[in-house]
């Protein structure tokens, strides 16, 4: 077997929370590899600010964190779905409390926040940086098992599936994914009887995101190329708070600053605007605050709105945030004295790889968790400090479903080398910036927060003539990890595009001037191959 392909039992492409809390619950049993695109900790979660969301407060009730998570969702959630997560979440917690992640205690028990569209204090958090402790903690223990190995800097171009077995199959298995290695540029084979998709969600499709360069769509992409239904693609969740600074593009600024009290002020005037859209003021969901931001940018010709917490002093600013107070310190901007610039950016795909209560997607050997899948948990629009706990849930659910299963997983086939026997390497590296640069700019400017139908059209548009020029591009010249996540963007924005057109009403996170009202009935919208 050449050194370029490499067999183990479970594959796990992605190495945040859903694919190392697979690893982990699959690792005592069998041999399992995961994937990094870049390095271990480079993916979304070692982002994430905000925290877990549990029902651990006395008083509070599963009951009313589901109706929480399903009224932010406009009635679009999987009722089920949400019930298991939520009464899953306590034990998530206690398993991350084992493994080591230091969240903030009250006492005995750990110190709650609150964020917008809950309605009782549920946040488990690390100061202001819970993604990067329940990174560390996670890859620590992958680090120390003897059954994971750690791949980093391996890009994922497609899934191996029945059809590039050696003896051609129409089964639809899938059996691992090709990769490209970033040191060598070589094409990889990776095979298993299970492979896991983990691989996050597709903010870079937007000019503005507070998602890590990665975040390309490349699990959802290559599922759909595979054969896997998408869903909901249209819910694309921007954050109302990023930072507006031009050195630093994606710093997130968390809905905890608005949870403790911070304003939303207009620049000029210090007019505090929220309560003009809506009762809850700096505390509506996501979609609420976002779109007024950007309507009081768009209205007035600004370039950012202030969120200003200072009225809390000093050291209750710095003691709840530390992190990011440093971080604006760094750039001139000290919040315990003055208001933040922000805009909104995009923050969360709430679409993806459609998957059931077992992380089982439509194809036999492949599940999905995290970010890239839409397990009928967000509907139109993803609550505060659901995602981190949707990965804990369903890495766990699918690493427990191939372990009840295994007996029924059948070793991979001999699968075909990657052949580049016809292509050769580019000469022309400027038309994947170029190109990547343009999908970026009319995703912004026409499937953003406030959508049209001649907008999206228009999108469409571009989205044709570029596929045409991509798949030509493609088939001529040696991938390279840039080409890769062009080809996925791409991919991802015409799903994106696809869907939003379907929908003829305004829900959650999906706002068209063509159709305000919000139709009595919630249906997924649902695309098959």
């Amino acid at each position: 077997m050449p050194d370029t392909d490499h067999q183990s039992d479970i594959l796990i492409i992605g190495s945040g929370a859903a694919g190392l809390t697979a690893a982990l619950n699959l690792a005592d049993r069998f041999k399992v590899t995961v994937l990094a695109k870049g390095g271990l900790n480079e993916g979304s979660t070692a982002w994430a600010q905000g925290g877990i969301a549990a029902v651990l407060e006395p008083g509070d009730t599963f009951e009313s964190h589901i109706e929480d998570t399903m009224i932010a969702g406009a009635g679009l959630n999987d009722r089920a779905t949400v019930e298991f997560v939520v009464e899953s979440a306590p034990h998530a917690i206690e398993r991350l409390t084992q493994l080591g992640v230091p969240f903030n205690m009250d006492g005995n028990a750990p110190h709650l926040t609150r964020e917008g569209g809950h309605s009782h204090r549920r946040i488990v958090h690390v100061d202001d940086a819970t993604g990067w402790a329940v990174q560390e903690a996670l890859q620590r223990a992958a680090e120390a098992h003897p059954n994971i190995k750690l791949v980093p800097d391996r890009v994922a171009i497609d899934l191996a599936t029945s059809r590039h077995e050696e003896r051609y199959s129409g089964a639809g298995n899938v059996w691992g994914v090709y990769a490209v290695n970033r040191a060598s540029g070589r094409v990889e084979l990776f095979t298993a009887r299970a492979t896991i998709l983990a691989t996050g969600g597709a903010g870079r499709t937007y000019l503005f995101s507070t998602a890590p360069r990665g975040a390309t769509g490349d699990g959802i992409a290559m599922a759909w190329r595979a054969g896997c239904r998408v869903s909901n693609m249209e819910f694309m969740q921007f954050h109302p708070t990023c930072l507006y600074n031009l050195e630093v593009k994606n710093f997130l600024i968390t809905e905890a600053v608005r949870g403790e009290g911070g304003h939303l002020l207009i620049p000029e005037t210090g007019y505090r605007f929220m309560p003009d859209f809506d009762a809850r003021a700096e505390l509506a969901p996501r979609d609420i605050v976002a779109r007024a931001i950007d309507h009081e940018i768009k209205r007035l010709g600004l370039d950012y709105v202030h969120l200003d917490i200072s009225h809390r002093g000093p050291d209750f600013v710095k003691e709840h945030f530390p992190n990011i107070h440093e971080k604006l310190l760094g750039l001139g901007i000290d919040m315990t004295k003055e208001p933040i610039p922000v805009v909104p950016a995009q923050h969360y795909t709430c679409g993806g790889i459609v998957i059931d209560l077992h992380g089982k997607t439509d194809l036999p050997g492949l599940y999905a968790a995290g970010e890239c899948s839409e397990s009928g948990l967000h509907g139109a629009n993803r609550l505060a400090s659901n995602s981190l706990l949707e990965c804990f849930v369903f890495g766990e659910a699918a690493a427990k479903h191939i372990i009840e299963h295994w007996e029924n997983l059948p070793a991979p086939p001999a699968i075909r080398p990657w052949d580049e026997s016809r292509v050769e390497d580019s000469d022309e590296e400027v038309v994947i910036k170029q190109n990547w640069t343009e999908i970026r700019r009319f995703m912004w400017n026409y499937v953003g927060i406030v959508r049209t139908t001649k907008r999206l059209e228009r999108a469409q548009h571009r989205i044709k003539l570029l596929t045409g020029e991509i798949e030509d591009y493609y088939g001529h010249f040696r991938v390279t990890p840039d080409l890769i996540e062009l080809r996925n963007l791409l991919q991802t924005a015409e799903l994106i595009v696809r869907s939003a057109l379907h929908r003829h009403e305004s829900r959650g996170l999906h706002y068209t001037l063509d159709y305000p009202e919000m139709l009595p009935e919630a249906v997924d919208t649902i695309l098959v191959p």
